[in-house]
C-alpha cells in the first residue's frame, strides 16, 4: 500500500483555505485543483510499504508523536513549486516553526531505523492546492504571479495529531485515508 504521514487540518480551515484560494480556480489555470477534504501538510512520503511493515511503522509514528507536545500551523501565503512561473504544485505556505522542523526531523531519524532513506531536501512545508497540468508553456500561468500576490490568507490551527496515511491513485486523481492516528503528548517533556 502507498503511505505517508502528515498533519491533517480541521474541515473548517479547510474551507476556509479553499474559500481563499477560490480566484485561483476561477482564473481558468490549466491545473488539477485538489478537493478540500484533501488538503494536508505532508511530513514523510513513505511510498509503497508492504503490510507487514504497517505495525512497525505505527509504532514509530506513535513514539516520535508520544514525546512531541502539541503546537499551533501557522499558514498563510500563496506560492509555486518550482517556479510560480512554471508551476509543477501550487501551494499555501505553512510556517517552519522550530516545533515542526523538530517533530519532521524526528520522524525522520526514527524512521531511519525501518530502511527509509531520510529526506535530504529542505523542508518547504505546505499544503498542496493544485497540481499543474504537464507540458504547459510558462505562457500558461500569465498572471499567476500577481493573482497569488493578492490572495489574502492568514489561519492558525492546532498539531495535536499526525497520521499515517493511505493514497489510492485513480484517474480522478488521489484519495487519501487515515490508516493510524498518533495524538501528540500534552505532558510530553519533549519539546
Amino acid at each position: 500500500m502507498r503511505l505517508f504521514i502528515a498533519l491533517n487540518l480541521p474541515k473548517e480551515e479547510r474551507l476556509r483555505i479553499a474559500g481563499a484560494a477560490e480566484p485561483l480556480r476561477e482564473a481558468g489555470l490549466p491545473v488539477r485543483w485538489v478537493d478540500s477534504a484533501m488538503y494536508h501538510l505532508t511530513l514523510k512520503f513513505l511510498g509503497e510499504v508492504r503490510q507487514e511493515a504497517v505495525s512497525e511503522i505505527q509504532a514509530v509514528v506513535d513514539r516520535v508523536a508520544g514525546s512531541t507536545r502539541p503546537f499551533d500551523l501557522d499558514l498563510s501565503g500563496f506560492g509555486a513549486f518550482p517556479t510560480i512561473r512554471r508551476p509543477r504544485i501550487i501551494w499555501l505556505g505553512v510556517d517552519p516553526s522550530p516545533a515542526l522542523r523538530c517533530l519532521k526531523q524526528d520522524l525522520e531519524w526514527a524512521l531511519s531505523d525501518l530502511g527509509f532513506e531520510r529526506e535530504t531536501r529542505a523542508f518547504h512545508p505546505h499544503i498542496t492546492l493544485g497540481r499543474a497540468e504537464s507540458d504547459q508553456g510558462a505562457g500558461a500561468f500569465r498572471g499567476l504571479d500577481d493573482l497569488s500576490a493578492g490572495l489574502d490568507y492568514e489561519g492558525s490551527v492546532p498539531a495535536d495529531r499526525v497520521d499515517l496515511m493511505r493514497s489510492q491513485l485513480s484517474r480522478q486523481g488521489a484519495s487519501y485515508a487515515v490508516v493510524h492516528g498518533s495524538p501528540l503528548d500534552v505532558d510530553s517533556q519533549g519539546r
